[in-house]
């Protein structure tokens, strides 16, 4: 997709998103043989439930309809949310994955795992994983020396107020 046609979508559709309280994340439009394929990713603070999805499509759909800004081919529109090992490129994201466990590639080169427990301007405090039975460890990192981080899943993970109690 050209970054004119991506800009002029973004355009025309982040108003909308917005307007019913959600971010506009990614947009991207795949060709699948003859059929086209628009992507609308939205997400906010307090996620996006599939009654807010629903609205937002309806919204977008009449929108994109009313506009030449997929041209006269047909498509299809498909809105959702980032998934549970979305990759964090704003600000905003490294908040809403707040005690969450992230995989960080380091501009010094190497990864590490570790979870978020509070975010500034600057950068991120984190809680390192003890390995072999030892403690956790915190560790301050900065923005700068994030090459990529990538919310990981966690299947056992003990409920926070349990951890506490």
């Amino acid at each position: 997709m050209s970054t004119t046609q991506n800009e002029r979508l973004r355009e025309l559709l982040e108003p909308l998103v917005t307007s019913r309280g959600l971010d506009l994340e990614e947009i991207a439009v795949d060709s699948v043989g003859r059929k086209r394929v628009l992507r609308v990713v939205v997400d906010s603070d307090t996620g996006a439930d599939l009654d807010r999805i629903a609205d937002v499509s309806r919204a977008l759909s009449a929108k994109l309809d009313e506009s030449d800004a997929m041209g006269e081919g047909a498509y299809t529109l498909e809105v959702g949310t980032p998934g549970a090992e979305r990759l964090l490129r704003e600000h905003r994201h490294y908040v809403r994955a707040t005690g969450r466990l992230v995989k960080f590639q380091l501009a010094e080169g190497g990864e590490l795992v570790a979870r978020i427990l509070r975010v500034d301007d600057e950068g991120l405090d984190l809680e390192v994983p003890g390995v072999k039975g030892r403690k956790a460890t915190t560790r301050r990192l900065d923005f700068p020396d994030i090459v990529k981080a990538r919310v990981q899943v966690e299947f056992n993970r003990k409920d926070r107020k349990e951890e506490g109690a």
